[in-house]
């Protein structure tokens, strides 16, 4: 099995924006998408947990979203209509030829999840992380909370959440005007999409992460969902290696 990651890929995707991914390891592919302001190898590969997850027999693969990391940072509205990412999730699929597969992701990337599983997305198995059930059914609350920290960089005060995201935004390099375009893209998933997940469904999210909502609420709305609490906040619990072991074991069994 390799070691490192591979070198970043890319496909264009729905509309033409080339798109990046990274893989780790080989045999069984789940696709892993990282959250708001991230990147693959900030989220997954960084901390270990694409290592532990490919050690265990998996093909890691591991997309860059539109706006982020080494994807295509378009300007304009038009490359972020409703729904974009999901899009941009099915077209990796097909890219890749995946009929056979698990699909999970860190808080954007779960959200992204929910919608490609509302859209017809088959994988055998599905890990929601740093989300609640609030986070995929209610958009508007993160996209507005992240508008006013993208519109007002520079004037947050210390130590707050909108200056920690900041931080964070600072240190991956993110383009704030694409990231704007981003918040166009969010859609809902109804609850009666969430309770309609029939797959086997890993909750795993951090002990203080109420960021988008309960987590235990989301896994209990799901018909074969399990919640499995981790270390840390939204934001902390990324670095710590309980989250990369929860998924590993969850997708072994």
């Amino acid at each position: 099995m390799a070691s490192t990651p591979s070198e970043t890929q890319y496909f264009d995707s729905f509309d033409g924006t080339r798109l990046a991914w990274r893989e780790l390891g080989e045999g069984r592919p789940v696709v892993l998408i990282h959250g708001y302001f991230s990147d693959a190898k900030t989220n997954w590969i960084r901390y270990g947990h694409a290592a532990k997850i490919a050690a265990n027999g998996f093909r890691v693969i591991m997309p860059d979203l539109r706006a982020h990391g080494e994807s295509g940072k378009p300007h304009g509205l038009e490359a972020y209509p409703a729904d974009a990412l999901t899009q941009d999730g099915h077209a990796l699929v097909a890219h890749l030829g995946l009929t056979d597969y698990d699909l999970g992701g860190y808080s954007l990337g779960a959200r992204t999840t929910s919608r490609m599983l509302a859209t017809g997305a088959t994988p055998r198995r599905v890990i929601f992380s740093g989300m609640g059930l609030a986070g995929l059914t209610q958009t508007s609350r993160r996209a507005g909370h992240f508008r006013n920290i993208l519109t007002k960089l520079g004037e947050h005060v210390q130590g707050t959440p909108e200056w920690l995201a900041e931080a964070f935004l600072k240190t991956t390099g993110g383009d704030p005007v694409a990231l704007l375009g981003i918040l166009e893209t969010f859609v809902d998933t109804p609850i009666e999409s969430v309770k309609a997940i029939q797959q086997p469904t890993l909750v795993v999210c951090g002990a203080e992460d109420q960021d988008n909502g309960s987590a235990p609420d989301l896994a209990a709305a799901l018909p074969h969902g399990e919640y499995v609490e981790t270390p840390g906040g939204h934001m902390s619990a990324v670095v710590k290696p309980e989250l990369g072991q929860a998924i590993a074991d969850f997708l072994a069994r």
